[in-house]
């Protein structure tokens, strides 16, 4: 049974494909982030994914195409929490958050006409305006 792209970021399939690289963090920490690797890039090879369909790759490789690297992969970085378990998971989190909205189906706009009311308003409206700009003529002595 094939799996909607929903329920594959529901259950996290793609988890065991993300590639984790951790470094010094510049966040906060004290003297604590001279010392420890807290800061989390994750990485996600799109092209190499065993999860992705054709059409969901394509998707990606054209909604992500300025984010992705000469390698194929988009980095989702992560350096906020003080630990490396909590960016590690925030960055996770990153990515899911930006899958799912990379497949978030466009709501199209239906083209609507301005009621009676609002048209006779906005003419009343610019009536009066031009009407006062009239009775700003130069007062003749």
């Amino acid at each position: 049974m094939m799996m909607s792209i929903s329920q594959k970021i529901k259950f996290q399939v793609f988890n065991a494909e993300l590639e984790f690289q951790a470094s010094r963090s510049s966040g906060p920490g004290g003297q604590n982030v001279n010392k420890v690797n807290s800061k989390v890039q994750l990485f996600f090879h799109i092209e190499k994914s065993q999860f992705l369909t054709e059409e969901e790759m394509q998707t990606l490789l054209e909604k992500w195409g300025n984010k992705i690297d000469s390698e194929g992969k988009i980095m989702f970085l992560s350096q906020e929490k003080r630990s490396q378990i909590q960016n590690k998971e925030q960055a996770i989190k990153k990515f899911y958050d930006a899958l799912s909205k990379a497949f978030e189906k466009k709501k199209i706009r239906k083209a609507t006409k301005p009621k009676k009311s609002a048209i006779e308003a906005r003419i009343k409206a610019k009536k009066f305006k031009g009407e006062k700009k009239q009775n700003r003529g130069k007062v003749n002595w």
